[in-house]
């Protein structure tokens, strides 16, 4: 519309264009965890042959937390949801996904321990090699694509959360452990990772500087997204890599975690944790941004890139939050709007 703004213009919305053809193969990375990881890795799995999953390693919680816990392992569930996320839509993968997925009812030790937890830490005593196991898991299950944690150490996440003594507002306070930082009352203003600086998996590595897509989020934004910021060898991957990025917004903001976020000060929590680190596109649901300026103009000044807009949500009452907003994202619009963005902003190197 010729009453937009020129910087407007770089903002697309579009309808899904179908799926990649066989011969057009990106390598990509996806970085997250937890359900937004997961919905990132359903759709992509759907238009690339050759993706892998780079997951976070700080939850402290459920049947992780215990096993982490018990056996100092690094936690497992996350990963597990990564690898199930990448199964197939036939009989075998989703079969296994089950599986997998499935948690002991009891009134013993077992309850509440998922299946897949627990072939993952046996496979890692068994053979010794986080990466191995992973894969090993991945064979058995048939899954499209690698999963790879972070770190190979288990990271406590560490947060400065504002006001959480309602009785002092204005107050810092330190909250400790992924499953609490997700669900602080307080407004979070930064976080970190203990230990400080932890090593990095070099193939996680190696995946992101030979991409040639990087999608990072959606996901809880401080407990799953950006930790991977607060690796440095990944982060320093992320800012050098010669692929081309994406970051992927929420379709709400999570309650607690980021609760009053407007889709700009997503961006602003993220540019703060990782100044130097610029993307090509930030895809948001259209729903979702009340405010299109605003977002537009963030995007550029802070990451460095377009905007792009597209109905990525699925619907229906069943895809709704208790609040009414849509949580869950559409695997087949997902992947439509990806493939999308693959196509309209070129790529890097020849497509395998």
């Amino acid at each position: 519309m010729t009453s937009r703004t020129p910087r407007l213009r770089r903002v697309r919305r579009f309808v899904p264009s179908g799926r990649a053809t066989k011969g057009a193969t990106p390598k990509v990375v996806a970085l997250g965890g937890g359900m937004g990881l997961s919905a990132s890795l359903a759709a992509l799995r759907r238009i690339t042959r050759d993706l892998t999953a780079v997951v976070t390693v700080a939850d402290d919680g459920g049947s992780s937390g215990r096993l982490r816990d018990e056996l100092g392992v690094l936690p497992p569930g996350d990963l597990r949801k990564a690898l199930a996320a990448l199964c197939g839509d036939d009989d075998w993968g989703q079969t296994w996904a089950r599986v997998i997925q499935h948690r002991f009812q009891s009134e013993g030790e077992l309850h509440d321990h998922a299946v897949g937890n627990l072939l993952i830490v046996a496979l890692w005593e068994q053979l010794g090699d986080h990466v191995q196991a992973l894969d090993l898991v991945g064979k058995l299950l048939g899954a499209h694509g690698r999963v790879l944690p972070m770190s190979a150490v288990p990271l406590e996440l560490q947060a400065q959360v504002k006001g959480l003594d309602k009785d002092h507002p204005d107050e810092i306070s330190t909250v400790r452990g992924q499953a609490t930082v997700a669900l602080t009352p307080g407004e979070v203003q930064s976080v970190h990772v203990v230990p400080e600086n932890p090593p990095a998996v070099p193939e996680a590595v190696a995946a992101v500087r030979d991409a040639d897509w990087v999608v990072l989020g959606p996901g809880s934004w401080f407990s799953s997204v950006i930790p991977h910021l607060l690796v440095p060898e990944l982060r320093e991957a992320l800012e050098e890599t010669q692929a081309r990025k994406v970051l992927s917004l929420n379709l709400a903001p999570q309650p607690g975690e980021t609760e009053g976020f407007s889709p700009q000060r997503h961006l602003e929590v993220l540019a703060r944790h990782a100044p130097k680190l610029a993307f090509d596109v930030v895809l948001a649901d259209e729903a979702a941004v009340p405010d299109i300026d605003s977002l537009t103009v963030a995007a550029k000044q802070l990451v460095g890139s377009e905007v792009e807009l597209a109905a990525v949500a699925a619907r229906g009452d069943d895809a709704r939050s208790a609040g009414g907003a849509p949580d869950r994202h559409d695997p087949e619009l997902l992947a439509a709007a990806y493939d999308r963005i693959f196509r309209m902003h070129g790529r890097i190197g020849p497509w395998r």
